[in-house]
């Protein structure tokens, strides 16, 4: 698919986010030089090109009481780890889930999820429903727990050369 500089400012504009208006479409159909029509076929024809994998909601935890949110780094088989990481994804509760490589010698830890819960046990516990999979039983594994947040955004591709390149 063939971007266009209104598609490219759209792009840059959808990574700050949707505005928090009762009409977003409209608000960067402003910006871009469009209408909101366009700007919904312009998303929609990013999204089925494949441009744009999915619009989604970034989730500020901690404001709507998760406050035990952990990062659970296991050391699985290598040969084991992709059926691992697939049966981990499935569970509700996974939030992330990827492979990373290992570090050796420091870092021994190849798998990587995200939990979030509203009390540390209930976390533990659903780490512990993790550790009964097959492949994960018995693994090596540490539970890194939040302590604070510094910054939580989605992704950007753009960024800001791009956007004011393309910038009407």
């Amino acid at each position: 698919m063939e971007l266009t500089a209104p598609d490219r400012h759209l792009i840059a504009a959808l990574e700050g986010g949707l505005p928090l208006v009762a009409r977003p479409y409209r608000e960067l159909a402003r910006g871009a030089g469009l209408d909101e029509a366009e700007v919904i076929d312009r998303l929609a024809a990013m999204v089925d090109g494949g441009l744009i994998k999915r619009l989604g909601v970034i989730v500020r935890h901690r404001e709507l009481g998760y406050e035990a949110n952990a990062m659970v780094v296991w050391d699985i088989a290598d040969a084991r780890v992709d059926d691992v990481g697939d049966r981990f994804g499935a569970f509700d509760f996974v939030t992330l889930c990827y492979r990373r490589p290992r570090r050796l010698p420091a870092w021994p830890y190849n798998l990587f999820c995200m939990i979030h819960g509203r009390q540390r046990q209930a976390v533990l516990a659903r780490i512990d429903e993790l550790g009964r999979v097959p492949g994960a039983a018995g693994a090596p594994r540490e539970v890194l727990f939040s302590v604070r947040r510094f910054k939580q955004r989605g992704a950007t591709r753009l960024g800001t050369a791009a956007a004011a390149e393309a910038a009407p």
